[in-house]
């Protein structure tokens, strides 16, 4: 008597491999492509955050003047020593939106990506009679 014995090949076929690493090569590239924009998105955030921070600092600074300080003269002024990258402006306007008050606008400026960014950050003094 003979036996047929049942030939059972293991593994997967050329067909199946192909399609496998299609699939986890399409996902991959899905992976790399969502890493580049989160990269991009934190520079940008960090940009934002710094000049934030900056715009606050200077601006807390300008409101610790008196109220008389050269700094805080009716007109534009410009931070001679503003960080790498950054220019801190800031404008004075006398007696808005009421007497004896002043308007401080200070805005920071940096390049990202060869677009210009800013951030402005705006408060009102007022004279202590």
């Amino acid at each position: 008597m003979t036996v047929k014995r049942i030939r059972r090949e293991g593994g997967f076929t050329l067909i199946e491999l192909l399609i496998a690493v299609s699939i986890l090569s399409a996902g991959l590239l899905a992976l790399g492509s969502m890493q580049v924009s989160a990269i991009s998105g934190n520079a940008y955030s960090s940009n934002v955050t710094e000049g934030t921070t900056l715009a606050a600092d200077r601006l807390e600074k300008l409101l610790a003047l008196p109220y008389t300080h050269a700094d805080l003269s009716s007109g534009t002024h410009v931070d001679p020593n503003p960080p790498n990258g950054r220019t801190v402006r800031w404008t004075i306007v006398d007696n808005a939106p009421l007497l004896n008050t002043k308007t401080v606008t200070l805005t920071v400026q940096w390049m990202d990506h060869a677009a210009q960014k800013s951030v402005s950050m705006q408060r009102i003094i007022a004279r202590m009679l």
